[in-house]
């Protein structure tokens, strides 16, 4: 199978008149638009918690530096869809550039939500529906006992 050809971003990382409402959600609440992008990537929704963590942790003596969810779903945003960059961007933009970060992310799935093909699989039942069966009364005779007979002969 040939490689996937390499594109860009839809959109670059400072793009925010192209979609005024996600900035906005970025910049008033990121660490929902965080969680919202995680969501629709399909990972844990509560996975950019993570990020939240990072100053408290280090704070602990345990060294995290990067944010890890931010990090490692652009990452893989990128490696799913054959988005062009690499590792060390992806660090520099996670760490530094958290907001706008979060921001591309979301118009990129917004994007790609919008171009989706639409699947529709059509399929026909055969109904099968029976006559009912019409009910005839049945007469009943009475017993004709050997004595009650009548035979008639020519």
């Amino acid at each position: 199978m040939a490689p996937q050809a390499l594109r860009n971003w839809h959109t670059d990382l400072c793009d925010c008149c192209v979609d005024i409402g996600t900035c906005c959600y970025g910049f008033w609440c990121c660490p929902c638009l965080a969680c919202t992008v995680s969501s629709k990537f399909e990972s844990n929704a509560c996975f950019p918690v993570c990020d939240m963590l990072c100053p408290i942790v280090s704070a602990m003596g345990i060294p995290l530096i990067v944010p890890p969810a931010g990090l490692s779903i652009r990452a893989a945003m990128r490696h799913k869809y054959g988005i062009r960059g690499d590792l060390c961007n992806d660090t520099l933009l996670a760490c530094f550039c958290v907001i706008c970060n979060w921001c591309q992310m979301h118009r990129e799935l917004k994007n790609i939500e919008k171009n989706r093909p639409v699947v529709v699989n059509v399929m026909t039942n055969t109904v099968v529906q029976q006559q009912p069966h019409m009910m005839i009364p049945v007469q009943t005779v009475p017993a004709v006992s050997p004595q009650n007979m009548v035979v008639m002969t020519q």
